[in-house]
């Protein structure tokens, strides 16, 4: 489990891709706190760690995880979200955070307000009906809250101080984003959709 509070920035180093999947190398400042088997959070995707060497570790994609999510667009020098995984007694900081992704959202618009950006994020219709106003959503492993809602969007505003540890600085209109809504949301929505469809009967 996690929390959506990104403790490192790392860098994509190598990409080694093939059949049947693909192999990430990533540099980041966390490497000695990692161990073989590790769960950390890559731009919000849980990943096991397969090797740690000094200031990296390795980790594999399989090719159900890059179809599903925007680790399919990963390259050398990308920049990615690092979270490890909750320990038992940790401050939960953010929200409950699975690190499994529920689909891939598009950066509609961006723009400055004040301090902030606030993000435009068209999602797809099964993810929007998760989403409401002041609700939490996690964009690329970030914990963020909902700043407002439409019918093909939604919307975040990034405080300084997610612009400046988090990649999602980086955003602009047309980049991919990993989406996890709210675990609330989903067990809320599978509980419910029995009743719902016997309305519509």
């Amino acid at each position: 489990m996690f929390t959506g509070l990104i403790e490192d920035v790392g860098s994509v180093t190598a990409v080694d891709r093939d059949d049947e999947g693909a192999r990430l190398h990533v540099f980041t400042q966390l490497a000695p706190e990692i161990t073989e088997g590790d769960s950390v959070a890559v731009n919000g995707c849980c990943l096991t760690a397969t090797k740690v060497d000094g200031d990296h570790f390795e980790t594999e994609a399989m090719n159900q995880t890059l179809e599903v999510t925007a680790l399919d667009a990963i390259q050398q020098g990308s920049r990615v979200n690092l979270e490890l995984a909750m320990k038992v007694g940790d401050r939960l900081g953010g929200h409950i955070v699975q690190g499994h992704v529920d689909g891939v959202g598009t950066v509609a618009s961006t723009e400055d307000d004040g301090f902030a950006r606030r993000v435009r994020v068209t999602l797809p219709t099964q993810l929007l009906q998760l989403v409401v106003d002041k609700g939490s959503i996690t964009l690329n492993g970030v914990s963020l809250t909902v700043a407002d809602l439409g019918d093909s969007w939604a919307e975040v505003s990034l405080i300084p101080e997610t612009l400046e540890r988090t990649n999602l600085a980086d955003l602009a209109p047309g980049d991919r984003l990993n989406v996890e809504c709210d675990v609330i949301a989903k067990y809320v929505e599978r509980l419910m959709s029995p009743f719902a469809r016997k309305e519509q009967a």
